[in-house]
């Protein structure tokens, strides 16, 4: 069993910047591809960006050039920097960790972020 804790959003003007953590529970970091999702009111939740236990990260193309996923293995922390965010990026962030890619995974409770113009 993994548990996840997000933190570190809140309410920023645009063109601002965030810096969301993931902690996790456990010895099993290290094998956890791990992904930052997010829902906006409305919409479906849609991947944000992944990183896989070998370090290889993809992002959606929203958010190429803006946000950076890393993790830090002996830490137990996933991280996304989100960088000239946008009122578009407005949305409950969650953090996702899966041993396969194709599994469910286990989800985190998810923060807010909220973008003013």
């Amino acid at each position: 069993q993994v548990q996840l804790v997000e933190s570190g959003g809140g309410l920023v003007q645009a063109g601002g910047s965030l810096r969301l953590s993931c902690a996790a529970s456990g010895s099993v970091f290290r094998i956890l591809n791990l992904g930052w999702h997010r829902q906006a009111p409305g919409k479906q939740r849609e991947l944000v960006a992944a990183i896989t236990t070998s370090g290889s990260t993809n992002y959606a193309d929203s958010v190429k050039g803006r946000f950076t996923i890393s993790r830090d293995n002996a830490e137990n922390t996933v991280y996304l920097q989100m960088n000239s965010l946008a009122p578009e990026d407005t949305a409950v962030y969650y953090c996702n960790a899966k041993f396969r890619a194709y599994e469910y995974g286990y989800w985190g409770q998810g923060t807010q972020v909220t973008v003013s113009s």
